[in-house]
């Protein structure tokens, strides 16, 4: 069938959890698995009037008949992971590879303590960082030496390989956003690794030549949270009279605004080889697209909004989000 990578075009929180949420309910993957740094991203899922929000488990856990895996190269919070299983009920199909490596109460400690992750970068001061660099040193625990987590553990990438050669669809589910990728992003203002698809692939031992489709996902009006260069970032007087207030799921801080970066877009697009664009916030650009389903309805408004975003991105636009829940989408995949 097929392996979908899903990442974020802009800073994060371009409402990729419900572009995955749709694509599963879809394109009915047996399993869907995140990469990523860890529980520092939240995704937000909206159904009817049940919003989740979730830090490990992988977003696409709303499409009830996919196993849910956690891949090599995510940062675990066993804390964090049971609450939300437990929280889903997903215990009985939720995985971790048994080599991930695990946040511990000392890197939560390290990573409030410091003044420049905490004040200078804006952190969100859940122990990824260092983490991550306990794990460059060699220091860090994997999941397999926590008695908690022993009835999760699985070897990933030979069960999406398994799936794959068996012919099955695989939805890999990535996190945060481009523009924070410690690689490519706005660095020193970034995460504690790179972000981008090819990442996403490695997190979860999927070599390059399995992934078919790239989705990258781009917020009509991009968003960040936390410090950093924001080149088109709006007043918060202009966001504000535009009726735009969002809020991080995991800090809760208020996120900074901006308008449509076409620059960036083109070059996030290039780095993670996008075959496919979905964009967010159509109703944002015309509130009388909201909820609709059907792209014959959309305004010229939102038409010229997405012919210049696909020249800006160089691919196809094929899922358009008109709303928070999962509901309000139009999808031209099959159209393309």
């Amino acid at each position: 069938m097929s392996c979908t990578i899903i990442v974020g075009g802009f800073f994060g929180d371009e409402g990729k959890g419900k572009i995955v949420a749709h694509i599963a309910f879809q394109d009915h993957p047996t399993i869907i698995s995140r990469g990523g740094v860890g529980p520092n991203a939240g995704h937000t899922v909206t159904m009817g009037e049940k919003e989740y929000g979730v830090r490990m488990v992988p977003s696409g856990f709303v499409y009830p008949h996919a196993r849910l895996f956690i891949g090599t190269g995510v940062l675990v919070d066993p804390r964090v992971l049971r609450h939300e299983v437990d929280l889903l009920g997903v215990q009985e199909r939720t995985f971790v590879d048994y080599r991930c490596a695990v946040i511990e109460e000392d890197h939560i400690r390290r990573d409030k303590a410091s003044d420049h992750l905490a004040k200078t970068i804006g952190s969100t001061g859940s122990g990824c960082g260092p983490a991550n660099a306990d794990r460059v040193m060699r220091v860090a625990r994997q999941a397999k030496d926590f008695p908690e987590l022993q009835q999760f553990l699985i070897d990933v990438p030979a069960e999406i390989n398994g799936a794959l050669d068996r012919g099955e669809s695989v939805l890999l589910e990535g996190t945060q956003g481009f523009g924070i990728s410690l690689y490519y992003g706005t660095y020193p203002f970034v995460t504690s690794k790179d972000t981008s698809a090819s990442q996403i692939a490695s997190d979860n031992g999927v070599g390059p030549t399995r992934i078919d489709d790239v989705i990258v996902v781009f917020k009509a009006y991009p968003t960040r949270v936390g410090e950093g260069p924001f080149s088109t970032e709006m007043t918060r007087d202009v966001s504000d009279s535009l009726g735009i207030q969002e809020f991080g799921t995991v800090t809760h801080r208020q996120r900074r605004i901006g308008e449509w970066d076409g620059k960036m877009a083109r070059y996030s697009a290039m780095i993670n080889g996008c075959t496919q664009a979905a964009i967010t916030g159509i109703d944002r650009v015309d509130p009388a697209c909201a909820g609709i389903t059907d792209y014959d309805r959309l305004t010229r408004k939102a038409l010229d909004f997405l012919g210049k975003a696909e020249a800006d991105i160089g691919a196809p636009i094929t899922l358009i989000s008109t709303g928070p829940d999962v509901a309000h989408i139009i999808d031209i995949r099959d159209q393309q």
